[in-house]
């Protein structure tokens, strides 16, 4: 069996996909085997028009042409002209490749590769369109029905997102394959002290915070969150303030304007975007992890958190109960009074924290990117 994977994700700011892309890339590596049959013999990556052996680092700063792109994703007719000529590109460069299965990490696959294989990340823009760019739906509403057509099989991050696209687009369930992500094993309950070390920088300490990850974006749903937050009772909130660290998205002005006013009030810290080596220092440390989301095709964040040692309060929405299990308080994504309750029920219930902590690590365990490369080598195998 050879393989191509798509490599694009992995790029500045490495958000879900790109990490995503990033460790399936390196569990699958562990699997190539020249010597045997069974397995795989050749992996190859695929980056731009570009086809290597070496799996692309991602750049923990923004290259010079980031304005230049944000201006060409803006504008509809340049973003209609890459649609139309990028896959032909990728196309191109994979056509010396015949007997490779190529693998698209992040929705889309190029035309006229005859054994491909896509990975279906989420269905929000078709379920949830109000939280994208319009610009964004109608790329996306094209491409993946296009891939619906191109692909062989097609893999998923959780069985909510299997079930889902079936269902939605009256797709077979037997061409659907669910292969569960996992946390990097960066992310580990760490000492005290080393965590204060680390987080100097911030001046944060650990244990003395409640942390939020992701981009900053109406899914993300940082309203319900920060009218949570803000209805704890004053001291709790300035004992505990919470962080926030993420990519500026789109439509998240009026969340930048609540951020400066909540740390003007002392009970806020917004970092931006997080390096990676500094996120499982800021996961270690942090006394609770809430995760409001909207939906969510996988929710790694509560996975890194559980894997962390740190308690999770987040919503009931989408595949989130899959990952947390029983480890988690839970609410509707919308109920912020009951995420007040368990946010404050996260910091001080001594009890309910200690039950928390031990769970979410035994149920972190049910999960590794090993597991992940090998349900994605089912998916090959049926192609």
């Amino acid at each position: 069996m050879k393989v191509i994977l798509g490599t694009d994700p992995i790029k500045y700011p490495l958000t879900g996909i790109g990490r995503y892309t990033y460790e399936l890339a390196k569990a699958l590596r562990s699997y190539e085997s020249p010597e045997l049959s069974s397995e795989l013999s050749e992996l190859l990556f695929l980056q731009g028009r570009h086809i290597s052996r070496d799996i692309p680092a991602a750049s923990e700063t923004a290259p010079r042409n980031t304005g230049l792109k944000r201006m060409v994703q803006r504008s509809r007719l340049a973003s209609e002209l890459y649609r139309l000529t990028a896959p032909w590109l990728k196309t191109r460069a994979l056509k010396p490749y015949p007997r490779h299965i190529y693998h698209g990490p992040n929705f889309y696959l190029p035309p006229g590769v005859d054994n491909c294989v896509a990975t279906f990340h989420d269905l929000s823009v078709f379920s949830f369109p109000e939280c994208h760019p319009a610009e964004r739906v109608r790329f996306m509403h094209k491409e993946l029905s296009l891939t619906l057509r191109r692909a062989k099989v097609l893999i998923t991050d959780s069985e909510f997102t299997r079930r889902e696209l079936a269902q939605y687009f009256n797709y077979p369930l037997a061409k659907i394959v669910t292969a569960r992500l996992a946390s990097s094993g960066e992310f580990y309950p760490r000492d005290g002290q080393r965590i204060n070390q680390a987080l100097l920088p911030f001046g944060l300490s650990a244990g003395q915070y409640s942390l939020f990850t992701g981009s900053i974006e109406p899914r993300k749903n940082l309203k319900t969150l920060l009218d949570a937050y803000q209805q704890l009772p004053v001291p709790l909130r300035q004992r505990y303030p919470l962080v926030i660290c993420g990519f500026k998205g789109w439509g998240s002005e009026s969340l930048h304007a609540r951020f400066e006013q909540a740390e003007k009030e002392g009970w806020l810290r917004y970092l931006g975007f997080a390096r990676a080596e500094d996120l499982p220092w800021l996961f270690a440390g942090a006394r609770t992890f809430i995760f409001p989301s909207l939906y969510e095709g996988f929710g790694l964040p509560v996975l890194e958190a559980m894997s962390s040692g740190v308690p999770v309060v987040c919503s009931n929405s989408s595949s989130l109960p899959e990952v947390v299990g029983d480890s988690a308080l839970m609410h509707d994504p919308l109920d912020a009074d009951g995420f007040t309750s368990s946010i404050r029920q996260s910091l001080e219930d001594a009890l309910w924290r200690e039950a928390a902590i031990s769970r979410g690590l035994e149920r972190a365990k049910l999960f590794s990117w090993r597991r992940c490369a090998q349900e994605t080598i089912n998916a090959y195998n049926q192609v």
